[in-house]
């Protein structure tokens, strides 16, 4: 089995999770109708860029036990709608557009910059330094980083915040970190570097 099977699944499953919750708590007001709309366009979404632009990384191949460990730790961020279909909390308008405001940049930040990526790389392997990378050297996990951050404003808790908080130490850093390793092959990178930030801009090079 390979990484990204796991992946396309919790994705593709996230619509009929939340759909779920909601006809189980027989919560049908605004918000958990919001949070489908965010989180399962998102899956959506997905699932299409892994058709047009597929990230390699996901391809390797996992065990049995891994597979199943890493579904799990992916189901923690249906901890959200849990939370705010359970609850029947009314909220806010504000706090609605504030997670859609935030969902919207973060999709646009994630989905164009792994594009720009995916079809940069495949005409040549080189260091990208340009367009949405010309500042930001993971332009791409900081749209997803906004994408599950607009999930736990809307559900008003600060428990997905504190999963989103274990998820980018565990998995997002690593990643990075591990990128710049793999890119300080390039001569140039090192100036790149002073001037881009890990995962955002550096005053001095706005």
């Amino acid at each position: 089995m390979k990484l990204n099977q796991i992946i396309n699944l919790h994705k593709g499953l996230t619509a009929f999770v939340v759909i779920g919750l909601m006809i189980f708590f027989d919560n049908f007001t605004i918000a958990p109708y919001v949070y489908l709309a965010l989180h399962g366009t998102y899956g959506l979404l997905w699932l299409l860029k892994e058709k047009i632009f597929p990230d390699p990384y996901f391809k390797e191949k996992i065990n049995f036990l891994t597979s199943v460990t890493g579904f799990i730790f992916l189901g923690s961020y249906w901890i959200a709608p849990f939370i705010l279909i359970s609850s029947q909390k009314s909220v806010p308008n504000v706090v609605i557009a504030v997670s859609i405001s935030t969902n919207i940049v973060g999709v646009f930040l994630h989905f164009a910059s792994d594009a720009q990526k995916y079809f940069s790389l495949k005409l040549k392997k080189d260091l990208i330094k340009e367009g949405f990378f010309k500042n930001i050297r993971n332009t791409n996990y900081l749209g997803e980083i906004l994408i599950y951050l607009s999930f736990a404003i809307l559900s008003m808790s600060f428990i997905p915040l504190v999963i989103l908080a274990i998820f980018f130490f565990i998995v997002f850093l690593p990643r990075m970190t591990k990128k710049d390793k793999s890119l300080s092959k390039y001569d140039s990178f090192e100036e790149y570097k002073k001037k881009s930030g890990l995962i955002l801009p550096k005053l001095n090079a706005l």
